[in-house]
């Protein structure tokens, strides 16, 4: 098989080869490589064709469980590809695909269960392997696979994906490179990012959404993902930079024939709710079963983002903006305002930039309005240049730091906390709560990362009070910081406080406060 051929190339050589008499079949069948390779595994029709032919960089061939996802992953290995690497999150679901290549090949030949890889007659070779652990990454570095193979995407950290990846490379120019992941929409938060990653086929409130199979182009410009028109190469920052492609294809029960004729439909249709629309139906934008330890659920999340109108924010003043440097770290800068209940879609940067604390004091000049209340986080030690420039040129600004200690209660006064962290992310989570009286008016805008954001952190009750996730472990545990999430509830929480602050000090001095407490006021109009 020619993995450059269209459809319409496949179709008319299956043609011809219908056509033929059982002899000449068979001589077609007797050419040498031939009946090894197309004996090994052959696509079904369908999308499992169109993704076995598709000429994108990177692949997600996603959707309803029974859909063939994996079985590609390993025929492509088979037959298109010298150097394979196709990776489970454990070790133990490893295994399991190394089951589906024996039933292939008919044998372990060749299979080195101590190195897990497979070394074919052909001078193929496979390497089968798990990333459990978030370092576990780096047991793939410097060694080049022209094919990359991640079985159950949802279940890798995006840290994890991007690593791997940057070693999807061949000596061999004739060698096609490409990365191919399969899965089932995400059922649980740390997942998520997968939806932000093929934003244009996934997510529903995407402005330029992608049709099944398109290509599209991205590249990295400051830090983040950027979609570009076609290949490149492009001038970014004075480099001249290619970029890679990226498409989705949607796989479904009904199109594998080993599985569609079976009972297993009804396996899938017995699955409960937040399982059933991700295997059965292969659905998105649906709801996922939460943590029982989220601090937020996952659900308010959504109703927040539903509520969100581009033009939300007129007829309200700024209310207050809230800012996370980076220090020129791994972790984004991340800037955020809102206006009573309603948040802006925030301004992010990455890399050496970050660094630059005059630059970033200009950023937060550009977008500020109304005379707007500053809130810097310092927890990290990288503020102290933007809150001197701030100062500097008076604006106000007020200090941040999660791990100090919090004197406040939940809002039925019956909990503590152990810190002004704590503090700020329970106040969002009580803002979200639709149940509370008069709703929330909390309006997000539709982000997958910012969904994923508020959704990963966990909490515990301790002798102390309530204590959340800090950065650190929640980082080790997705392999990202949930900067967005952070610097929104900070925005939130910390905004109002210094809005209530500089109210009851106006009122004392008997001067006309300036503020605008445009939450309260849009909480109370609902």
């Amino acid at each position: 098989m020619v993995s450059t051929a269209t459809l319409d190339d496949l179709a008319a050589i299956e043609r011809l080869i219908g056509g033929l008499t059982d002899e000449g079949r068979q001589k077609l069948m007797n050419l040498p490589g031939v009946k090894e390779r197309v004996g090994k595994w052959k696509p079904n029709p369908g999308p499992q064709t169109e993704a076995y032919h598709s000429k994108a960089d990177e692949l997600f061939y996603g959707g309803q469980a029974g859909g063939g996802k994996s079985d590609l992953l390993v025929g492509l290995s088979l037959v298109e590809h010298q150097k394979s690497l196709v990776l489970r999150r454990t070790n133990k679901e490893a295994t399991k695909m190394v089951e589906r290549f024996t039933e292939i090949l008919g044998s372990r030949d060749g299979w080195n269960g101590q190195d897990h890889i497979w070394r074919l007659g052909d001078d193929r070779v496979i390497d089968i392997s798990g990333c459990q652990h978030e370092d576990d990454k780096q047991k793939f570095k410097g060694t080049p696979h022209d094919l990359i193979c991640f079985d159950e995407v949802s279940d890798f950290t995006e840290t994890q994906y991007r690593f791997i990846i940057g070693w999807n490379r061949s000596a061999d120019k004739a060698q096609r490179c490409r990365v191919v992941v399969a899965g089932n929409p995400p059922t649980t938060p740390e997942g998520l990012w997968v939806l932000k990653y093929w934003a244009p086929w996934l997510d529903p409130a995407h402005p330029n959404p992608a049709k099944n199979g398109e290509l599209r182009w991205f590249t990295t410009i400051d830090g983040e993902d950027a979609e570009v028109d076609g290949p490149g190469p492009h001038l970014i920052n004075g480099e001249l930079i290619a970029a890679r492609s990226r498409t989705f294809i949607r796989a479904k029960l009904s199109d594998n024939p080993d599985l569609s004729e079976t009972n297993y439909d009804s396996v899938l249709a017995s699955l409960p709710p937040e399982l059933r629309s991700a295997y059965r139906e292969g659905r998105f934008d649906m709801a996922m079963k939460d943590d029982q330890f989220q601090v937020i659920p996952t659900s308010w999340i959504m109703a927040a983002q539903e509520r969100w109108k581009p033009e939300g924010f007129q007829g309200c003043l700024m209310t207050a903006m809230a800012f996370d440097p980076a220090g020129g770290g791994h972790d984004a800068e991340e800037l955020i305002w809102r206006h009573g209940g309603w948040f802006a879609e925030p301004v992010t940067a990455k890399g050496v930039m970050t660094s630059d604390g005059s630059r970033a004091a200009g950023v937060i000049v550009q977008h500020r309005r109304q005379d707007a209340p500053v809130v810097i986080d310092i927890g990290g030690g990288y503020g102290g240049a933007v809150v001197q420039r701030l100062g500097d040129n008076g604006i106000k600004h007020y200090a941040f730091n999660g791990a100090n200690a919090s004197m406040a209660k939940t809002r039925d006064g019956k909990l503590a906390f152990i810190n002004k962290r704590a503090e700020a992310w329970w106040r969002f989570r009580e803002e979200l709560n639709q149940d509370q009286e008069g709703g929330s008016v909390i309006a997000l805008p539709p982000s997958a990362e910012i969904r994923a954001d508020l959704a990963a952190p966990r909490w515990e009750l301790t002798t102390r009070g309530i204590k959340i996730e800090s950065k650190e472990e929640i980082r080790k545990r997705i392999g990202r910081s949930p900067g967005k999430g952070d610097v929104i509830v900070m925005c939130l929480c910390e905004g109002q406080a210094v809005l209530t602050r500089e109210l009851f000090q106006a009122t004392r001095s008997a001067r006309k406060p300036k503020v605008e407490l445009g939450y309260a006021k849009s909480k109370r109009r609902h």
